[in-house]
């Protein structure tokens, strides 16, 4: 142990006597007033970045890891991966009696849609009729719920009675007659 130094050398602004983590923090201190920096005090709340909050509790503002409504974020996804006409389309479908009336929803029912062409089926052919007078005002309603251009025309008809043409077990011939009769 010949090697150690017996001698500390002085660290201008250091007092005398300090060892360990005392003379590193006086040490530190001393550097800073060389330099005129003010030590860097924590202020209450701060979280000690400098008026920024890197983690723990939000506070009061705004913030965006504040719990968000499912809602709110729906649509932000929606809006961002560009779902939003296939959104509306959903829509006419999901929530009929709302884009066109409870009324009109029990009489009708949507069957498809392509290309903007919607496709009603009517539970008889006198409220086909009655709703392919309306198809304007239809229109207008589903535009002012879902929005303009998802459909522009509708094709009405009533009620389809079963057909017996196709199938696994179609039996060739005229089919059945008496059976309504």
């Amino acid at each position: 142990m010949a090697d150690e130094p017996s001698e500390k050398k002085d660290i201008p602004g250091v007092p005398e006597g300090l060892a360990g983590p005392e003379l590193a923090r006086a040490a530190l201190d001393a550097a800073l007033a060389r330099r005129k920096v003010p030590p860097r005090r924590k202020a209450v709340g701060d979280g000690g970045a400098g008026g920024r909050r890197l983690r723990g509790y939000s506070g009061p503002g705004p913030d965006p890891r504040d719990p968000q409504l499912f809602g709110t974020l729906l649509a932000r996804l929606v809006k961002s991966r560009g779902w939003q006409k296939p959104a509306a389309e959903a829509r006419i479908f999901g929530e009929w009696p709302k884009v066109v009336g409870a009324d009109l929803a029990e009489k009708c029912r949507p069957v498809k849609l392509e290309n903007g062409e919607l496709t009603v089926e009517a539970t008889s052919t006198a409220w086909a009729t009655q709703l392919k007078l309306l198809s304007g005002k239809l229109i207008k309603s589903i535009a002012a719920e879902v929005g303009d251009g998802v459909v522009r025309k509708l094709y009405i008809h009533g009620p389809v009675a079963p057909s017996w043409s196709r199938g696994p077990r179609r039996v060739r011939g005229r089919g059945p007659r008496d059976t309504y009769g």
